[in-house]
């Protein structure tokens, strides 16, 4: 099983990259997490947000196949808990080969994005800043592959 993590913004703070290539380097070889960016579009004055996030989205998009599973995370997605998304992770072992996770920019998924996927996540009801979020998912989803597997990572 692939997984891979589409979010919209380059260029992170060194504190984000370095937290994500933490996380996705435990990932074992027949399970890896791969990282693909997409430039956010800039943001001026009088920008047409809408316009500008719809932008992003087909970034996004383009990196997606049609055999794909999609899940956008977005903030009116689905809380799971860690046993559950371990569940999930079990699930889409068996199910899908090719797991994608959709990381908006600033103003969250756009719509076509939302419409693409086939599930969403909701990491939190807080807000949190875009960048950090991949590394949220990252150990996330190291955390809940290694309930899958009883490696000694997480603790309940």
């Amino acid at each position: 099983m692939q997984l891979r993590l589409i979010t919209v913004g380059q260029k992170m703070p060194s504190w984000v990259e370095q937290g994500y290539k933490e996380y996705a380097r435990r990932f074992p070889r027949d399970f890896p997490l791969e990282l693909v960016e997409v430039p956010a579009v800039k943001r001026g004055k009088n920008a047409d947000i809408a316009r500008l996030t719809d932008k992003e989205g087909e970034a996004m998009l383009s990196h997606i196949s049609s055999g794909d599973w999609v899940i956008a995370l977005d903030v009116k997605g689905k809380q799971l808990s860690t046993p559950q998304l371990a569940a999930q992770i079990e699930h889409w072992q068996l199910h899908h080969p090719s797991v994608v996770f959709l990381v908006g920019g600033p103003e969250g998924v756009a719509p076509a994005c939302l419409q693409r996927a086939n599930q969403k996540i909701s990491l939190s009801s807080l807000t949190f800043p875009h960048p950090l979020v991949r590394v949220l998912i990252a150990e996330s989803l190291y955390r809940a592959w290694s309930v899958t597997v009883n490696h000694p990572y997480h603790r309940e």
